[in-house]
């Protein structure tokens, strides 16, 4: 299911819990997690900046969105990127993209 937002809109944030391939919830205690979008159809990311860890021991996070992020109408796919400690790197969800979609506000 996408996550729909109007452009220029920086609310709510993206929010997910991180889940490994068999369902299980992934512990982020003393991991940093990223997250990367890009339009479809193009290979340069618009948005790749540090998301932030709400719930570590629960593998909630979330990504505050900024004016630039927003600004332009279309379809965009984007995902979580974790480094663990060791410094072992896991995107999510590992079976596909989030699917997000900005339509044009009218103010």
């Amino acid at each position: 299911m996408p996550f729909y937002m109007k452009t220029n809109d920086t609310s709510p944030a993206l929010e997910a819990v991180l889940k490994d391939g068999n369902g299980a919830v992934v512990s982020l205690i003393g991991a940093s997690v990223s997250f990367h979008m890009r339009a479809i159809g193009v290979s340069d990311a618009k948005v790749s900046s540090s998301a932030t860890i709400s719930d570590a021991a629960n593998g909630v996070v979330y990504y505050q969105w900024q004016p630039s992020d927003t600004s332009e109408v279309g379809s965009y796919e984007g995902e979580f990127e974790v480094t663990y400690t060791g410094g072992e790197k896991e995107t999510f969800p590992n079976n596909r993209h989030i699917e997000i979609e900005f339509t044009e506000d009218l103010g």
